[in-house]
Parts: C-alpha cells; structure tokens; sequence
C-alpha cells in the first residue's frame, strides 16, 4: 500500500460508512417509523410449522423433533457419478445450493429439512413444492431456485391440491399443482405414526385421557358425600338434603378458611382421590412400545446413547426417512436427461460423528496408513486446516519405506497422481 493509500483510506472509509439506524433520520426512507403499507405483518413467524390433531400437548413432539434434526444434520446434495455410479464430485446448480445452503428467503437447507420431517410426521404425507425456477416447469426441464413445504388438503388423479406459504404476499395460499412437479414424500413410518390404530396415535388418545382426568382432579373440586340422618325418598326430604347441602356449601366458600359445620348425626365422606384405573400403566407399556418399533431409546432422547445403540437408531430410523426423501427428489427434480448425463442426489453421513476423541488416533492412523485418507483429510475431519506440505496430501503408508521404481498416489483436487520415488545420493528415498 502507497503512501497516498494509508493517507486517503480513513477519508474512503468515513465516506461509505454506514449505520443501521441511520435510516431513521431520512424522513424519506420507506422504512423511517412512519406508516407505509410494507405488506401482511404478524406478530410471530408465519411460515413456522406447528404440530395439530394432539400431537403438540404430548410426548411425540419431543419424538418428533429429535428424529427431525438428526434427518436434517445428514449432508445431501446434487451430484455427479463416475462410469461406475461412485460418487465424483458436486454440481454447481440451483437444487444443489437449496440442499446444501438455502432453501428459500426465509429457511436454510437444514431449517427446510427439518420443516420437511416434521410435516411429514405430523400430516402423514407432505409436498415440498418448487416455488422459483427459473423457467416456467411446464415448457421443459429447469432449475429451482427456491422451494417450500406444502400441505396437501386435496387428491386428484394427477394433481395435488396444496397449502403452501406465499412469501411475497406473507400468507399461505392453495395451489392446485401436478404430482410430476412436486415431490410428494410419504412417512416411512406410517403406520407406526399417522395410521388411526397405530401405536402412536394409541398413546396420544390414552394421554388425552390422562390429561383430562388431571384436569378434573385439579378444577377446585371437594368431592364430598354428606349422609343425612333421614330417609331421601319424598320430594320434601329431597328438598330439606338439597337446602343442607347449599347450606355447606356456603359455609365453605364464604369462609376464609374453607371451615363448615354439621350437625352430629351427619356424616361427611370426602373423596381425596379419582376412581382407581391403568391408564398411567397402558400410558407407560405403549410409549416403551413405541420406543421399541422406533429404534429411538431414552438415551437417544437425553444424550447419553452409545456408539452401538446410536448406530442401530440411525440405521432403523433416519436412514429410512432421508432415502424416502433423496428418492423423491431425484425421481420428480431430476430428468431423464439428467439421469442420463450420470447425475444423481445422494446423502452422506459423518461416519466419525460417533467415535470419541479417544479413539479418534488410532481411527487417523489406519486410515491413513491403509491409503483410504490423506493426513489433510484426516485434518479437516477434526476441524483443523490444511498443511503445506505436500506429503500430508499423499495416499500412502508412511510408516513404510518404497522400494526403487515406486510411486506414491498423490490427490490432486479430485485426481489421483502417481509420484515417483527419487533416491537421493545417500542412499535414502
């Protein structure tokens, strides 16, 4: 930098300085606290997702969410494959960008995701539903800008009727849209979740149950039972039992201490406690039940699972549900062209996600003594940069010496040169 450079650079910055709140001094600013029709407002986010038909005053939403952001913390992308469908490297394309960084104005990929198993879960069967493109999708193939979750209210033979959130009007609005445009992804787990008998829906009736008796014992009731020292059987009797009982009642809620009298030949029963029944020990056998035909376990829940029985629970459970949704994608996002030019959508998981920093050496050093990492590689799995040197981008064991005529596989980008061993004049390589 110039001496004229360091001289005039505090006058450059001062000049494009800019502060939020500066907008609020320009009287003509569109945003300056005057009223201007900025568009449909609300108080709270509207395109969020919200659970229905019981599912938000339970124990499932909990559920829900935890399977929600382990589907959406698995990587997918738009891809390219080799000659023999192995995976070669990314695709720099709108679909790609909306998987991998943001799916709409409001959602990044990962918000989306998660929007999209939630919905899922709760309605059975959701769209996601392309928004921008930028071609009309009814003249040929094009590529999506933007994509939301919609609701499907309505079935027709090769359409959908959907709910989907406007964002530039600020509501939701319903679309009639053909199945060939949007990706329509049915719950793996339907009828464990969403059928009318299956053991989730089960345990959400008994919990309705559960939290209405809780409801009854806590309204203020006394449950009283006042015996009388007469026959009720006549119309005057039931009177005078009917004038006794207002008159307690009075006594009670009057008093400041909740304190009434009887007459000594009363006797008064009070029933301190709700009719004996198993609903908490049905409630206790089907949320077992459900953890077991979930894969999900109470360790899973609270964070304390371990490798073996996180492993069983990605497998079972979020496997299943990220495959329905690349499956669905890949069949209604990408042509018959594109398929054909070896593009594809796949996911992939951290499979050092699991393993403890105990055994993260000994997992570094067969990698990269088996040529399956580079140390750079190995590097960036623990979250440190890259080296210089060349010999940490090399696929070779490097607890062993090459003999004479030898090549090491080095990684350049997405190639793999062959290096040939130099001996040096001490005799050594």
């Amino acid at each position: 930098m110039g001496l004229l450079d360091r001289l005039t650079k505090p006058f450059n910055a001062l000049a494009h300085a800019f502060n939020a709140f500066k907008q609020l001094e320009e009287p003509n600013n569109y945003r300056a606290p005057t009223y201007v029709n900025l568009g449909y407002s609300s108080t709270s986010r509207p395109d969020r997702m919200y659970f229905t038909r019981g599912n938000e005053r339970s124990i499932v939403t909990a559920i829900y969410n935890r399977i929600a952001l382990d589907c959406a913390d698995i990587d997918i992308r738009h891809v390219r494959l080799d000659d023999k469908k192995r995976y070669q490297d990314d695709i720099n394309s709108g679909l790609n960008t909306i998987l991998t960084l943001e799916a709409n104005k409001d959602q990044t990929a990962k918000a989306f995701i998660q929007d999209l198993a939630q919905s899922m879960f709760d309605e059975g069967c959701v769209a996601a539903v392309p928004i921008d493109t930028d071609i009309n999708p009814e003249t040929g193939s094009f590529d999506i800008e933007s994509i939301r979750v919609g609701k499907i209210t309505e079935w027709f033979p090769d359409d959908v009727r959907v709910e989907v959130y406007n964002d530039r009007l600020g509501i939701k609005q319903e679309l009639v849209l053909p199945k060939k445009r949007v990706a329509i992804i049915e719950n793996p787990l339907y009828s464990i979740m969403n059928s009318p008998n299956s053991t989730l829906q089960r345990l959400i009736r008994k919990l309705n149950i559960l939290d209405a008796i809780d409801e009854q014992s806590g309204s203020g009731k006394l449950d009283l039972i006042i015996q009388l020292p007469y026959i009720v059987k006549t119309d005057t009797r039931r009177q005078q039992a009917e004038k006794r009982r207002k008159d307690i009642e009075d006594q009670l809620s009057g008093s400041k201490y909740g304190i009434a009298y009887t007459d000594g030949t009363e006797k008064i029963t009070q029933l301190n406690r709700s009719v004996d029944n198993n609903i908490l020990t049905q409630i206790q056998y089907l949320t077992s039940m459900l953890y077991s035909q979930l894969g999900i376990t109470e360790e899973i829940l609270n964070g304390t699972a371990d490798e073996k029985t996180m492993t069983n629970y990605l497998n079972r459970t979020i496997k299943p549900i990220v495959r329905a949704i690349v499956d669905e994608f890949k069949r209604k996002f990408l042509t018959k062209t594109a398929r054909s030019q070896k593009q594809s959508i796949m996911y992939f998981m951290d499979p050092f996600a699991l393993v403890p920093v105990s055994q993260l050496a000994d997992i570094a050093d067969k990698f990269t003594r088996n040529e399956i990492m580079s140390s750079n590689e190995m590097r960036q799995k623990c979250g440190m940069p890259p080296v210089n040197d060349p010999k940490a981008d090399e696929l070779r064991n490097k607890n062993l010496n090459a003999g004479d005529g030898e090549t090491f596989a080095t990684t350049k980008g997405k190639d793999v040169v062959e290096t040939p061993i130099v001996e040096n004049p001490k005799g050594g390589k």
